[in-house]
Parts: structure tokens; sequence; C-alpha cells
């Protein structure tokens, strides 16, 4: 009798292993991603060579609360949530160098979602000659909307193939191709459509180019 309880001790103890063993499988922890350094050939800069140069410091946006807004010269305007921005737009990667008025670079692959693809669902009115970018700190910038469709401009939410950190403007970071770093926004929250080709955001408005071309700082 002892022997046969003994017996069924380890087969109900068995079955309990296997199935915490199951529940350990199936409850898997999702392992961080890791950058990647070269892209077709192309070797690409770190994540850690971009120097943190913003008015107060990185941002930690809380995603659940998140809003992207889209305002201003639109038809219908509209609010997203990071996975409707995430999900419901075409993606794109594109080696892009981001080159700082302080003298450093940092060449690396971005992801992300077109702005003009972003800004065309709200219905952009005729008047509209200027986009003109929000951030979560409250900082500016602005931009020509023909150069923001001309050139294809993205709204990156990866770099290097993760996710951007906070430090690089988690959750969107606006990729200024061929314009100082300045113009390139992180922690973007609204992107407003505007009429006023004079608008200067916080750099310009203190004395720096509002164009942003490289061949320029000053006014």
């Amino acid at each position: 009798m002892k022997r046969l309880t003994g017996v069924i001790a380890l087969i109900v103890l068995s079955g309990i292993l296997l199935v915490l063993n199951s529940c350990k499988m199936d409850g898997a922890k999702e392992l961080e991603s890791i950058e990647i350094r070269e892209y077709e050939g192309e070797n690409l800069s770190s994540i850690t060579d971009f120097r943190e140069t913003s008015l107060a410091g990185p941002q930690y946006v809380d995603i659940e609360s998140y809003r992207l807004e889209i305002s201003g010269l639109v038809e219908k305007p509209v609010e997203y949530i990071y996975d409707e921005v995430i999900e419901g737009n075409q993606h794109y990667k594109k080696v892009v160098e981001l080159e700082c008025v302080e003298g450093w670079s940092a060449r690396v692959l971005w992801e992300g979602i077109l702005v003009k693809d972003l800004v065309e669902k709200a219905g952009l009115l005729p008047d509209t000659k200027v986009v003109i970018f929000h951030a979560y700190d409250g900082y500016t910038t602005s931009l020509p909307l023909d150069y923001i469709i001309d050139k294809n401009i993205l709204v990156a939410y990866k770099i290097n193939d993760v996710i951007l950190p906070p430090e690089n403007g988690f959750p969107f970071q606006l990729v200024a191709e061929d314009k100082w770093g300045y113009k390139w926004i992180k922690w973007l929250t609204k992107i407003e459509l505007s009429d006023d080709i004079n608008y200067e955001g916080y750099w310009e408005s203190r004395g720096f180019s509002n164009s942003g071309d490289k061949d320029s700082v000053g006014k």
C-alpha cells in the first residue's frame, strides 16, 4: 500500500512540474532588441554617439496617455495613440546622418513613417505652407511643407533597429535630412499645419537660421 501511495505521489509531482514548466515557457520574457552597427554594407554610428543637448534633459513620455496630434490647417484634426501611428501606416528605413552645430555627428539607420502620410490623412488645406512641430518638453521648430513632401521626411520610432530610447526622442523623432540637428525635434507630440512662413521655433527665435540649412547657422 505504501509503495502504491509513493507511486501515485510521484505521478502527481511529475504532473505539477510539467504544468509549471509549461507555464514558464508560455510566459517567456521578450529579450531586448540588439542595436545593429551595419546596414547593407555601410558601417553605422552607435546610439551612444549622440550627445544629450536638449533643453531640459531626456523626457520620459507615458505611452499609455500619449497622443500625437495633427492640427492647424487641416480638414479634420486628429489624435493618434502610439500604436495607431505604428500599425496604421507604411514603414520606411533610411540611413541619414545627423549633424549638430556643436561639431559632432552620427550616421544611423532610422525607421519610421512619412510625415506626409500622417498629415495627408487629416486633409491638407490649400493655404498650408509650413509644418510646425511641437515636443513634449515645449520645444518647437518648423519646416516648409514642400521640403517635407519632396524629401520624404520621416518621423522615426526606431534607430539602428531598436525602439528609440528616451534620450533619442521616444516615442518619435523627426529625421530632418540635410538640416542641422536643432531641426531634428525629439519627443514629438503635435504636427501643426500653418501658413505662417515666418514662424520661428525655439532656437530660430534666438538667432539660428530658420531654414536650418547646413551652409548657414545664424540669420
